[in-house]
């Protein structure tokens, strides 16, 4: 067959719609949430060329109307998980030795399905699923997972590209083979572009995958396997299990061909999967690679010459989008005193801007319910306490209510206790914790906010003073793997900002990024010498 070198489409972010009243993507998704809200759902297993219904069930309910059920899933016994390792490891050869540029292809293609006939699918399901208004699921659920793919294969291909010097008489070569065996994938609820992205990207490098996603994203989930499908992934390639994740992760662990984990969730879940893989490290064929974003106590800080309204903005929609949960979003704050009552006013008169929680079918609401029960028990514990404790205050809102959905009122603590526990503790919830410093005592406050935490994702810093802004920016190098000056710390964009943190907050290993990517390859260096010696002796003997 032909050959050549092959330049892929050139990756742009995709254009956000704007869901305006009257407008056509409006409509469609709302005409595809009434369908997926009154229809009932029967997911399946993805093993190979099988949709295998296991017959033990769970129902899907969205976080709003719990009561209401939207469909079923189907959970996996350990020979469903036994027999996807397999079905993937037969795949493995015949998808390893497709062509770099086959498999772009089909992600691509992926791609612009999502941006075509499944944009209003991916965004009602997530809408149902994980209660996103259409806004939050038009930026995660389409336009990321849509940036992902097309981004990755530009960086694929810049990865393929990258070779070595070579020599007089000498041709070296580097060849960038998928990892040995299978990589699993664990991806959380909270965004739909993490649960596309952490499968697809190892497949692209031509590694197959045994994929997990959250109880609570399948719904959404099923809609990406429907796409992969699609655009023509071969059987096997990625196979989506669900059910008892310590059944499953013990299973996928104990196989000697276990190459490699792609994780995204708790940072107590994370580093029991390390203990685990380190337990059995004798057990494998080759050194797993564990690739992981975790948990976050995202920061944001003011220095005095930062407008109010501009910081208050960052309050509001770092800390209350998606109802909070955003391993990104700001959960604590640091404000000067000078400007603290300004501040918080405005946050105040922001959340009472906003309507009830409720439906995201009801596109006039900014917030909605958060995931499921136990977070919402959680979250409603530390507002209580915050009330009942005397170093803590609750300034705004505080409010919750789960009879119909699981709603928490946007909340904000003041507290006078630096170190009290909303201030350090990941809530993952609509709750914001505010301190108020002396603006005499900026450098402290950077100190603090360097000390406070074992997390290190996101942060930001406000101010008009570009002298303190260098010295944010150098006091918290180690605490924001994403570091952002005079904005929210969230909002990564695929292309544009890496995402990913250190200490307790990941492997920092970008999503996003040609760093991600590198992880999921093992290179190979082959070095050609076309005048091969025949006589062992060197010069210096004579």
């Amino acid at each position: 067959m032909g050959k050549g070198f092959f330049q892929v489409p050139w990756a742009t972010n995709e254009p956000i719609l704007g869901y305006a009243p009257g407008s056509s993507e409006r409509e469609a998704v709302l005409a595809q949430y009434k369908t997926y809200f009154n229809g009932k759902a029967d997911v399946p297993l993805y093993i190979g060329s099988e949709e295998i219904r296991s017959g033990n069930t769970r129902s899907m309910s969205p976080p709003h109307d719990h009561t209401h059920s939207v469909g079923q899933y189907h959970l996996a016994e350990k020979k469903h998980v036994s027999t996807a390792i397999n079905v993937a490891l037969k795949a493995r050869s015949g998808w390893a030795a497709l062509s770099w540029e086959q498999r772009a292809a089909i992600f691509l293609k992926a791609a612009d399905l999502i941006a075509g006939p499944y944009r209003a699918k991916i965004n009602a399901a997530t809408m149902i699923a994980q209660s996103k208004t259409i806004h939050q699921a038009e930026i995660d659920a389409a336009c990321e997972l849509i940036d992902f793919l097309r981004f990755n294969v530009q960086y694929m291909a810049q990865i393929y590209s990258e070779q070595p010097e070579s020599a007089e008489g000498i041709w070296n070569r580097v060849e960038y083979r998928p990892l040995e065996g299978f990589v699993y994938a664990i991806t959380p609820f909270n965004f739909t572009a993490i649960a596309g992205n952490l499968p697809s990207s190892a497949a692209m490098m031509g590694n197959v995958v045994i994929w997990k996603p959250s109880d609570h994203q399948v719904f959404s989930a099923d809609v990406i396997m429907e796409v992969f499908q699609t655009a023509g992934l071969p059987d096997g390639v990625i196979n989506m299990v669900c059910g008892d994740p310590v059944m499953i992760t013990e299973t996928v662990l104990d196989s000697p061909d276990f190459a490699g984990i792609h994780f995204t969730g708790s940072t107590t879940v994370f580093r029991s999967l390390w203990k685990q893989i380190g337990n059995n490290i004798g057990t494998y064929k080759t050194y797993p690679r564990i690739v992981g974003e975790t948990g976050g106590k995202d920061f944001i800080v003011a220095h005095p010459t930062a407008p109010a309204k501009q910081v208050a903005t960052a309050i509001t929609r770092g800390a209350f989008e998606f109802q909070g949960q955003k391993c990104s979003a700001a959960s604590r704050v640091y404000l000067p005193k000078s400007s603290a009552s300004d501040i918080l006013e405005f946050v105040r008169k922001d959340i009472e801007s906003f309507n009830p929680p409720g439906s995201p079918e009801d596109m006039s609401n900014f917030i909605t319910a958060v995931i499921h029960e136990g977070s919402f028990d959680k979250l409603a514990g530390y507002i209580d306490r915050a009330r009942k404790d005397k170093d803590a205050e609750i300034f705004a809102g505080g409010d919750y209510d789960k009879s119909k959905g699981y709603f928490i009122e946007p909340t904000v603590i003041v507290t006078t206790n630096p170190k009290y526990v909303t201030m350090e503790t990941e809530l993952f919830g609509p709750v914001v914790t505010v301190y108020v410093y002396e603006d005499k005592d900026w450098v402290k406050t950077l100190k603090l906010v360097d000390d406070t935490s074992e997390y290190a994702l996101t942060g930001a810093v406000l101010g008009r003073d570009r002298y303190a802004l260098e010295e944010a920016t150098k006091a918290l190098q180690d605490c924001a793997g994403n570091f952002y000056i005079n904005d929210k710390p969230t909002g990564a964009v695929v292309g544009q900002q890496p995402f990913g943190g250190a200490r307790a907050s990941g492997t920092n290993d970008k999503a996003g990024s040609a760093q991600n990517l590198l992880r999921w390859v093992s290179p190979r260096l082959i070095k050609e010498t076309f005048v091969t010696p025949e006589d062992y002796r060197y010069p210096f003997l004579g």
